[in-house]
């Protein structure tokens, strides 16, 4: 049985010519080849699987090849090239960073750059993923990768540029290897299923560049696991299945009840969807680029960014034609934000599905029109309505009249008629003008021209106004002997927590009053003044309740020394130790004699 190779090792690249959606690289280095101008090191950065290793050991090869042709490419057939595709070369050294990342390992490799080729011109030397090298490698490195021997090359190569120190950047030249585009992707894998005479539909191959997102490696490992799926018949519906893709379908299908207000078919349609295996949040990462697809199709200058299968062109410029921007512009809005709460929320089907609801009636919640200079408005789409009050019956009382004032009044039973007061004015909406609000009146109305009454939010305002003028009429006086009542019921309260070192602290404090609303606390050490100060929270919180007063300030403050002479306490040296303890206790001294001891100050 002949052994398996994937089609990633097995179709690699061998020469420029055949590296896929690289040649401003390749065309670079084949005439930097030529013309014999090649730098002593490359830095080859980009995305994964895009080419960067193989174009490293194409240029290797090509530098050492004994006939090279004449637009830079290696002949394939000298004993250069040969032993460099067997893999024996002895003049080609590669070198995994993110396993011998160590200064000994480039130590090591500095050490091998001394011996000169035994054969060839070069010895290159490719340090694959170089940005996993620790800092302490990078600059054992430097010397060497500034000023190689005439005959070292070196290639680097990583996927991520911003680890690598700027003093290894300045020392390459750089080469940016950029995504490989859905259409190369699928010309290649066109070629591959050509020499390996399997059967495939162009749009199961649309389906798997794009499943790879420029890298061709991916690209080829999908093609192979399909086909094992498959048995060599490569479709577009199993392609679909095997990668765990919706078909565009249902998301056509989920549009079109969205744009009819089907909520019942949404939801059914979803359901089917859920059924099938298709995590929530597959839906909506397929939705959105649904979406996206959709918004790009309605301009003629955009329509260059749809990355979707052929067959789905003209369906995806039909139906973008029929929805409008704004509603594609909000529903892209609510499923980014849908996705982002996704994880989040704990029955993740209901969140699908509100997300469906508000999809749905997003028609109702919004109207876009344009306006007459061109711009785009949003507005409701029901009017403002003047508020209407239901005009009150008439109040009619019954007085009873005493038996003196019965011959005056007619009738046994007097009546009182009251008039209910009139009802506020309804209010139209803002007509516009700055700093105006019209009033609107009955026409019939004798006070058409008089002013509004009050609204409930300046009454409320008043109300406020009166309560904070009568809590700052009742404020207590700040005061030497209500500061130190209130000073001392916080003390009982640390007390009563048994928080007694804080408790001391506050004792020992003294007490200032430098204004109307505030206080200086004077204390002895900055040990005192931290203890005081971690309870300024619930001390000023005190003391404005107990003075009925939010102005209350403090001020925490060491005393300094008054007496200059005063002598300042510090740790003793070890002499000063020494010579103290001698003078205590004179053994000590006799003891060091007799030992004949140093003492190391």
């Amino acid at each position: 049985m002949e052994k398996f190779i994937v089609s990633a090792r097995k179709y690699r690249p061998q020469n420029f010519s055949s590296v896929v959606g690289q040649s401003h690289i390749t065309t670079t280095l084949k005439n930097a080849v030529r013309q014999n101008q090649l730098a002593h090191a490359f830095l080859f950065t980009g995305p994964r699987g895009v080419g960067k290793t193989t174009c490293a050991r194409i240029l290797a090869k090509t530098i050492n090849c004994e006939n090279r042709q004449e637009d830079g490419e290696a002949c394939d057939k000298c004993n250069s090239c040969v032993s460099f595709n067997a893999g024996t070369s002895l003049n080609i050294h590669e070198l995994d960073a993110a396993s011998n990342n160590s200064v000994d390992d480039i130590r090591t490799l500095t050490e091998q750059v001394r011996y000169a080729p035994q054969s060839g011109k070069y010895k290159v030397y490719i340090i694959d993923e170089v940005h996993m090298l620790s800092a302490a490698a990078f600059n054992a490195f430097l010397k060497t990768l500034e000023e190689p021997p005439p005959y070292a090359i070196f290639i680097l190569a990583t996927t991520e540029k911003y680890k690598i120190l700027p003093t290894i950047l300045s020392r390459c030249q750089i080469f940016d290897f950029r995504r490989i585009t859905t259409e190369d992707t699928v010309h290649h894998l066109g070629e591959i299923i050509e020499k390996e005479h399997i059967r495939a539909e162009k749009s199961a191959l649309q389906v798997i560049a794009q499943k790879s997102e420029g890298c061709m490696r991916d690209a080829l490992s999908i093609l192979d696991k399909i086909v094992s799926f498959t048995g060599g018949e490569i479709t577009y519906a199993n392609t679909l299945e095997h990668l765990n893709i919706l078909d565009e379908d249902y998301f056509f299908r989920l549009l079109e009840n969205l744009s009819r207000q089907d909520l019942a078919a949404a939801l059914l349609l979803f359901d089917e969807i859920n059924r099938k295996g298709f995590d929530g949040e597959i839906v909506i990462a397929g939705f959105s680029e649904f979406l996206r697809n959709l918004m790009v199709c309605r301009d003629k200058r955009t329509v260059e960014l749809l990355e979707v299968v052929e067959s789905f062109r003209e369906k995806y410029q039909q139906v973008a034609a029929t929805i409008s921007l704004a509603w594609l512009i909000s529903a892209i809005n609510m499923l980014n934000e849908a996705d982002i709460n996704y994880k989040q929320a704990k029955n993740k089907k209901l969140h699908i599905e509100m997300l469906l609801i508000r999809l749905a009636y997003l028609q109702q919640a919004l109207s876009i029109e344009t306006g007459a200079d061109g711009t785009i408005k949003k507005k409701r789409i029901e009017q403002f309505r003047a508020v209407s009050f239901k005009k009150l019956p008439e109040l009619v009382l019954q007085i009873p009249v005493p038996e003196k004032e019965k011959s005056s009044v007619s009738g046994d039973e007097a009546k009182l008629t009251i008039q209910p007061e009139k009802p506020v004015n309804p209010i139209k909406p803002f007509n516009g003008e700055a700093g105006e609000a019209v009033i609107q009146t009955p026409e019939n109305s004798p006070e058409k021209t008089s002013k509004p009454t009050l609204g409930a939010l300046q009454k409320i305002r008043q109300k406020i106004g009166k309560q904070a003028n009568n809590k700052t009429e009742t404020a207590l006086q700040l005061t030497a002997e209500e500061l130190k009542k209130a000073w001392e019921l916080y003390t009982e309260k640390l007390t009563e927590e048994k928080n007694h070192s804080t408790a001391t602290n506050f004792r020992l404090a003294e007490l200032l009053i430098t204004g109307g609303n505030s206080f200086e606390i004077y204390t002895e050490s900055n040990i005192q003044q931290r203890f005081i100060e971690q309870e300024r929270g619930e001390l000023i919180d005190h003391l404005q309740q107990y003075f009925n007063n939010r102005q209350i300030s403090y001020q925490v403050i060491v005393k300094a020394s008054t007496d200059d002479n005063e002598p300042v306490e510090r740790p003793l040296t070890m002499r000063e130790q020494y010579l103290k303890m001698i003078q205590t206790y004179p053994l000590i001294r006799e003891l060091k004699d007799r030992l004949n001891l140093d003492l190391d100050y």
